[in-house]
């Protein structure tokens, strides 16, 4: 594909940008690669000055680059064309779907699928070896199942939805249209709901729902489950990681992000644009307000309001966390100049002991 056809495709999808187009010849790009390891023949990214000494060793064939005179100099210095957008990595992602599609399965139903007669499946569905889909289930139109998936009965999935192998969904669970479910996950599993009695724990049936809404991408090994009562809904557009539960009678917000490792603990709800970096725990009927972040590993125990910024176990906001953490530091130091000073004062140190 030439540059110059990469450039009209590009622009075509990005009408709200400012582009600039330093083309010097059209050379044929073959894929796409990181600045640090493109070959000729591919395309690359730079998105900011920390880029700006591989855009000197790069052998990448064009770059993408942001609206900078300085890093447009060092690629003109070097002959090697570009185009210049505010958001080069959103450019450089829509460049990699050119020449990369996930795999996708002809429309076909596989001889070893058992399909409930009640089963209303769709148009131009694509459905894999031994996947089971059990009574009054809604499959739509140009839907992909994977091999090994069970659905549930009652369950609806919505047009061109991908389930892909061994996921599970469960029964009356409603997912959207254009959602991805990836490897091993669990939509709809019964959430965690037990009473304490004399004689143990009394199971809760948990008679709920479990609802996904449009572009919801869920990772591989991850769980949605449903309440006693009530619905779990996860907002339009989400994506949870890999490994992340999501507890009964959640509700989650548009456009939010969990990263690996996350737990939100039953009742919690999260607002719009959320962003829960790696292994955060929130816990039960916390709120999250709109574009809320939580970073790495923060315990959430009560309510953030929106916009704000947490870090900690127990979260505490950001900035906070950061002075904090700086003063954690100084705690040994800390501790020995009031030794010091006790000594000085002759004052005895009580429940302090100085360990070599």
């Amino acid at each position: 594909m030439k540059f110059s056809e990469i450039v009209e495709r590009l622009s075509a999808s990005i009408v709200s940008h400012s582009l600039t187009i330093a083309p010097h010849h059209d050379p044929e790009i073959l894929g796409v690669a990181a600045i640090d390891h493109a070959t000729p023949g591919t395309i690359s990214y730079a998105d900011g000055h920390k880029f700006g000494s591989q855009i000197d060793t790069t052998d990448a064939s064009v770059l993408i680059l942001p609206p900078d005179a300085k890093l447009q100099a060092k690629a003109d210095d070097r002959g090697i064309p570009w185009i210049a957008t505010r958001q080069p990595r959103l450019m450089f992602a829509q460049a990699i779907a050119l020449f990369y599609q996930p795999f996708k399965p002809a429309p076909a139903i596989h001889s070893t699928a058992v399909i409930d007669p009640s089963a209303r499946i769709g148009k131009e569905v694509a459905i894999g070896a031994h996947v089971v889909i059990q009574s009054e289930t809604q499959i739509g139109d140009g839907v992909v199942i994977h091999p090994n998936v069970v659905i549930y009965p009652g369950a609806v999935v919505g047009d061109r939805t991908v389930l892909h192998a061994n996921c599970v969904i469960h029964e009356r669970s409603q997912i959207g249209a254009d959602c991805v479910i990836h490897a091993g996950a669990v939509i709809g599993s019964e959430g965690f709901g037990f009473v304490p009695t004399r004689e143990g724990w009394l199971k809760m049936e948990q008679s709920g729902y479990t609802v996904l809404e449009d572009g919801v991408e869920v990772g591989c090994n991850s769980n949605v489950d449903r309440p006693s009562v009530g619905e779990t809904r996860i907002g339009r557009n989400t994506k949870l990681d890999n490994l992340v539960q999501i507890g009964h009678g959640v509700k989650v917000g548009e456009a939010c992000a969990f990263a690996s490792g996350c737990g939100i603990a039953g009742g919690t709800t999260i607002g719009n644009r959320v962003i829960l970096a790696g292994q955060v725990g929130v816990a039960n009927n916390a709120k999250m307000g709109d574009g809320s972040v939580a970073s790495a590993k923060a315990g959430v125990h009560k309510d953030v309001p929106a916009g704000m910024t947490v870090s900690g176990y127990p979260a505490v906001e950001h900035k906070v966390y950061l002075k904090a953490s700086a003063m954690y530091s100084r705690l040994y130091d800390m501790y020995q100049a009031i030794r010091q000073m006790q000594k000085q004062l002759g004052i005895e140190a009580i429940g302090l002991k100085d360990k070599k």
